[in-house]
């Protein structure tokens, strides 16, 4: 089975993007696993699958992780998805609708060739981030192997737990964050912030994702951790979030309303490979 395919990436965060509308295309985990593998693949943390719309929306957008299992939703994906429809010439519009398995989101294409994309109201319910807890709060103790650290909980689409750190150099992001992430409270496993916050308009971030590992930037969990932050009174809105792989721009009014993110979609190159 041969599959073209395009390399892009957001803030570093690298996709493998796949038009399975005009192409068949049905992956395994292993060939999902393949794919992603930097030695002997193309090398990504995320493939994106382009598919039809079961509703009223202008397409259908499927994301497996590097480790073949699939998940809801991911923010610099969203940027790099609008992008490769409008230059395959998939649709003329700027602004489109996309359905994901976290729900419907809105990117939008603008002139200087950034995204914007409406990601949708933050969840912050237990019971639907999941988490396993008696009732929502602003922050929860969490027993890391004896340790207990304080995390905020909430979803954007995917579950994220969000740590505040002083310093984000010397933060145990992979350490830690891996016990997090596999964590018998997140029965569906979870992303990890650390958030560093350097005045009232900018933090500096860093993510291990479920499936992935520490990536060098991460769409949702940008827009976990302001949401977090301005929850907390530490920051607000709008936050300037500073990745390893460069800069996202996260506004969020409060509950019940949605939160926007602004950011680039580059692409690398395009291939065709042989499964």
């Amino acid at each position: 089975m041969k599959i073209k395919f395009t390399k892009m990436h957001g803030l570093g965060n690298d996709f493998v993007v796949i038009d399975a509308i005009n192409q068949a295309v049905s992956l395994n985990r292993e060939q999902i696993r393949f794919i992603a593998d930097r030695h002997f693949g193309i090398g990504c943390d995320q493939i994106l699958l382009v598919e039809q719309a079961n509703g009223d929306a202008d397409f259908f957008y499927r994301i497996y992780n590097a480790d073949g299992g699939e998940v809801e939703q991911c923010g610099n994906g969203a940027r790099c998805f609008v992008r490769y429809v409008h230059d395959h010439g998939l649709t003329r519009k700027h602004q489109i609708r996309v359905e994901t398995k976290g729900g419907l989101i809105a990117p939008v294409l603008l002139e200087d060739g950034e995204v914007r994309v409406n990601m949708g109201m933050p969840e912050f319910e237990p019971v639907n981030i999941p988490f396993i807890a008696e009732r929502r709060a602003l922050t929860y103790q969490l027993d890391v192997q004896g340790m207990m650290v304080r995390i905020s909980a909430l979803s954007m689409g995917n579950p994220h737990a969000v740590r505040v750190v002083d310093n984000l150099e010397s933060a145990p992001v992979c350490s830690e964050g891996a016990l997090i992430e596999a964590h018998p409270r997140f029965p569906k496993r979870v992303n990890v912030g650390y958030m560093q916050v350097m005045d009232r308009h900018h933090i500096r971030l860093r993510v291990f994702e479920r499936g992935a590992g520490e990536t060098l930037a991460c769409g949702t969990g940008a827009c976990a951790a302001v949401v977090a932050g301005i929850q907390q009174n530490f920051i607000e809105t709008p936050v300037l979030v500073s990745t390893r792989g460069g800069n996202l721009t996260i506004s969020w009014a409060g509950e019940h309303t949605p939160v926007f993110m602004t950011g680039p979609a580059v692409v690398v190159f395009e291939g065709e490979i042989n499964l």
